[in-house]
């Protein structure tokens, strides 16, 4: 581990991984792929939902995590990724089980089916309320929502070595906007990430603050800006490869490439377009891709 992953999960008081007793639902048959609900818990005995996609027809040749965004659209989380609901841009679950991969795909804490008042795809008005209380309850406790969001992540990639059986010499994570800043801080924490694939996520303290940009709760640390920066956590990932998707014009990855050079990583492979926050076939393309050429020696 490197000074700043160690240093990291002192900091938070993160346990170490561990293995994780998951329940397997039913089996869904599609072209190319099956998609399976497991559930399993959480640190504080909370049930996670997730769906578990994998392929059919071709040998399973590694597999992936995938974190899915906020949007401000609490009632998506794993159906998004599925491609039932939301952004057809959010599908990596069946685009990626068709190319060979298992895909993990869990409902974050407050999303979807993790949500206290209701759960499913439909909006409630107090979602926003949910999202904000999982964070200040927490700080009211002396903890922290990030400690809870990466033992959440660590727990899924557990699951998804365990349920999947691929190779854990061939397993990542990927996600985009939130999903890509859960990706970027699970990734510098955990070396069982062996890639990562992060979307939509990389901007420094300094630009977000000047710009009045929005930091994710999980982010809300005392004093982590003036321990660590983007740069910083990002290069705590190397030397495992990496790919940085930014948009010139979003403000969630204003400065991705000047983080990118300060962290002086030749681990990193930079896809940047000279457009905004939404993935668009491009990116979407380009992340399918590079997940599956991970896997492919």
């Amino acid at each position: 581990m490197t000074n700043l992953t160690t240093t990291l999960r002192e900091r938070l008081g993160l346990a170490d991984p561990v293995a994780v007793d998951f329940q397997r639902g039913d089996v869904e048959v599609f072209d190319g792929f099956e998609r399976q609900r497991i559930e399993y818990l959480g640190l504080e005995g909370d049930v996670i939902p997730a769906f578990l996609f994998t392929p059919t027809g071709r040998t399973t040749r590694g597999g992936v995590v995938v974190f899915h965004q906020h949007n401000g659209e609490f009632h998506f989380g794993k159906s998004e990724v599925a491609g039932l609901v939301g952004d057809a841009f959010q599908a990596f679950g069946p685009a990626l089980a068709r190319r060979g991969l298992a895909v993990l795909a869990p409902d974050a804490i407050t999303f979807e089916d993790r949500r206290a008042a209701v759960q499913g795809v439909e909006p409630d008005y107090y979602d926003w309320l949910q999202h904000y209380n999982a964070m200040s309850y927490r700080l009211l406790d002396g903890d922290l929502l990030m400690r809870k969001c990466l033992d959440d992540a660590q727990r899924a990639l557990s699951v998804l070595i365990q349920a999947s059986g691929v190779d854990e010499r061939f397993v990542g994570v990927a996600g985009h906007s939130y999903g890509g800043y859960t990706a970027l801080y699970h990734a510098a924490v955990d070396a069982r990430c062996r890639f990562a694939c992060i979307s939509g996520a990389v901007c420094s303290f300094e630009t977000r603050r000047r710009e009045g940009t929005g930091v994710t709760l999980f982010e809300a640390v005392p004093g982590l800006a003036r321990e660590i920066d983007t740069h910083d956590v990002l290069s705590a990932i190397g030397p495992r490869p990496t790919l940085v998707v930014s948009g010139a014009g979003d403000k969630y990855s204003r400065d991705a490439d000047e983080v990118v050079a300060k962290a002086e990583s030749d681990f990193i492979t930079e896809l940047r377009v000279d457009r905004g926050h939404a993935l668009d076939q491009e990116r979407f393309d380009a992340i399918v891709e590079w997940l599956v050429g991970r896997v492919s020696s």
